[in-house]
């Protein structure tokens, strides 16, 4: 199953962001994770996705342990779970496991991921695009990626761009052919630590991109608009951003959690 089988657990409508189903503590996770637990990632599928101009940042030496861990609610059997080695709440930005558990309860995909950029949109036009309501945007059937916007990260861009100007990522779901789709929706809720007591409820609109680096592995682009509804049951701590985030798929034998 790909990611877009995932995701299209979500297609019929958001799942409500605050019931009875939302995890309240981090026991019963695939792959027996546990926040606290320190995870081992065998790096040699992220070195040959950076060795082709991917834009993913390898894990630093510090981040072998797993600080929070959310689901994404769906309204279908199956469960998308992220295991967070940096939660992006202050400078540094979000890494994590992306975990995709089927219906029979197997672990079929896992992605690690970690942060690009994070926008604000502040207008009214701005907000309509990334949440689909203007009909366009999130969810147009490509998305392309400018070296001028990335010319401040400290990339390689060369080796990135080469002699061109952008990178095309192509919309993981729905007919190629369609021009736009609305973006999926659904909801987060993240644990900060092991009784549920802090962490955040956010309402997603998302859409994965993807294209194919030299070797022909996937380097996906997940860009997902967050509306916050609280952090650490305050209500009063909302707001919108966008991220956008960049995945690799990683075998479950090159990970190993403990």
């Amino acid at each position: 199953m790909g990611w877009s089988d995932a995701y299209n657990y979500l297609r019929n409508g958001a799942a409500k962001l605050m019931n009875d189903d939302a995890p309240r503590t981090d026991t019963g996770l695939p792959l027996g994770a546990r926040i606290g637990s320190v995870v081992v990632i065998q790096q040699s599928p992220l070195l040959r996705a950076v060795g082709e101009g991917a834009l993913i940042t390898l894990p630093d030496a510090d981040d072998t342990r797993i600080v929070a861990v959310s689901q994404i609610q769906l309204k279908q059997s199956g469960g998308l779970y992220r295991y967070y080695l940096e939660t992006g709440d202050r400078d540094d930005k979000e890494k994590f496991l992306q975990v995709y558990q089927n219906a029979s309860g197997d672990v079929s995909e896992i992605m690690y991921c970690t942060q690009l950029a994070r926008v604000i949109p502040e207008s009214a036009e701005d907000q309509d695009a990334y949440t689909g309501r203007a009909g366009a945007g999130l969810g147009d059937r490509s998305y392309t990626l400018w070296r001028e916007q990335l010319g401040d990260m400290g990339l390689d861009l060369e080796l990135i761009f080469g002699a061109n100007d952008g990178i095309d990522y192509w919309r993981d779901a729905g007919d190629p052919e369609v021009a736009y789709m609305p973006p999926f929706t659904g909801s987060e809720v993240r644990l900060d630590d092991a009784s549920g007591g802090t962490g955040l409820r956010q309402e997603m609109y998302f859409m994965p991109y993807v294209r194919e680096l030299r070797s022909g592995t996937h380097e996906y682009l997940l860009i997902t608009t967050e509306i916050i509804h609280s952090v650490n049951g305050d209500t009063s701590k909302r707001g919108i951003h966008v991220d956008f985030v960049i995945g690799i798929p990683v075998e479950q034998q090159r990970i190993v959690i403990q």
